[in-house]
């Protein structure tokens, strides 16, 4: 299911309500902006999510080092830099940076040193993390982001990791699809919690859990 429109109003306000009731903004390669609902939709259940022994060991590996928030606007541009095309408009960009600004978008950095290798985006709202795109330049890069944010959300009280469509990718880490009206049953329930992915605006983890 989408909404297309010509002139898409991305402002703060509007983007967060339509984030409540499920529906999120993708763009084609003219920039024309569609509102999507999938259904099924798909989520990460945060305490079935599946990591291998080989990622785990990446995920423990000395050269790389995780962070939050430290460069949401590289992520964002990693993650829009597709060979295959990219849904993430200009407009896309300028509204979630905004809403990075006002602390509801929220990226997961992985560096080997100073070089950014792979990252995640998303919004926040209430006890949801919904999953906007994931990126990598090096093997691992983008599972390791993935796993550090379940961790994170995990021990922050968390309830639902909406990733909004299923692919291979995600499937390997026990992504399950539901339908609309079960996700708009966890989306109500989640709303209203009072979770905090961050307590800064950049937020180092240094180990394992």
């Amino acid at each position: 299911m989408y909404y297309p429109t010509m002139h898409p109003d991305l402002v703060p306000d509007k983007l967060l309500s339509a984030y409540t009731v499920g529906i999120f903004p993708m763009a084609d390669e003219e920039g024309e902006l569609f509102w999507m609902a999938p259904d099924p939709r798909a989520v990460i259940e945060l305490d079935s999510f599946k990591v291998s022994r080989s990622l785990r060991s990446a995920a423990r590996r000395s050269e790389f080092s995780v962070t939050f928030n430290r460069a949401f606007a590289e992520v964002m541009a990693g993650c829009a830099d597709r060979s295959e095309g990219t849904w993430i408009s200009t407009d896309i960009r300028k509204a979630y940076q905004e809403l990075h600004r006002m602390g509801f978008a929220h990226s997961v950095e992985v560096w080997r040193g100073d070089e950014l290798v792979g990252g995640l985006y998303g919004v926040t709202l209430g006890g949801l993390f919904f999953g906007e795109s994931m990126f990598h330049r090096e093997t691992d890069a983008s599972k390791i982001a993935l796993v550090r944010l379940v961790t994170r959300m995990r021990e922050r009280g968390f309830s639902l990791l909406d990733v909004q469509f299923m692919t291979e990718h995600l499937r390997q880490f026990g992504t399950i699809e539901i339908s609309r009206a079960a996700y708009e049953r966890r989306l109500q329930a989640a709303l209203p919690l009072k979770c905090r992915l961050v307590d800064g605006t950049e937020t180092e983890i240094d180990g394992w859990s």
